[in-house]
């Protein structure tokens, strides 16, 4: 996918930033997509900080445009996918400061879907500019993560390509003992 999205950017370089923020949108409103292909695309065409500064004003837009959707017109559905995250249940019962940084909290988590994430918080009580800013300043570590790995790995350094073996072993491990207990 991310070839596809490069191939893209380089048939239309002047909308490339439109065309990224475009695709996030799409892949924030649809909740399942997961968006570090267009990370790496950025990266890769805009270079590393351009390409971070893309990522994150298209993480923001997105999270803000599928807020706004979800609020206005899907709680009946999202109720029931929330079903299996208590987590994201007592999201939508919070509001102001808490509701702020368990949204900054739940970004954080590695493996917390990002559209459930969003839904909880559009069918709760939380204000959307409370969202919007706890949502991209919760994003930012992975997005930095994300393309720090692109670009180590796309400047064949054997530095970036040993931190994310040793990164990957030590999820894999907290993976492993997290379901063993």
């Amino acid at each position: 996918m991310e070839a596809e999205v490069l191939i893209l950017f380089r048939e239309y370089q002047e909308y490339a930033v439109f065309l990224s923020v475009l695709i996030n949108i799409i892949i924030a409103i649809l909740g399942v997509i997961p968006s570090f292909f267009i990370t790496g695309a950025n990266i890769l065409f805009f270079g590393f900080w351009n390409g971070i500064l893309v990522s994150i004003l298209g993480e923001a837009i997105g999270a803000l445009v599928a807020f706004t959707l979800y609020r206005k017109g899907f709680k009946k559905l999202i109720k029931n996918r929330l079903e299996k995250y208590p987590k994201l249940i007592r999201l939508t019962e919070l509001e102001g400061k808490k509701a702020f940084f368990s949204v900054l909290s739940l970004r954080l988590m590695p493996f917390m879907p990002s559209g459930l994430v969003t839904f909880a918080a559009s069918i709760g009580k939380m204000s959307t500019i409370n969202f919007t800013f706890a949502s991209s300043l919760g994003k930012l570590p992975a997005l930095l993560f994300e393309g720090f790995s692109v670009y180590q790995i796309a400047q064949s350094s054997l530095k970036g390509k040993l931190f994310l073996l040793i990164l990957g072993l030590i999820i894999l491990w907290f993976n492993f003992r997290s379901k063993t207990k």
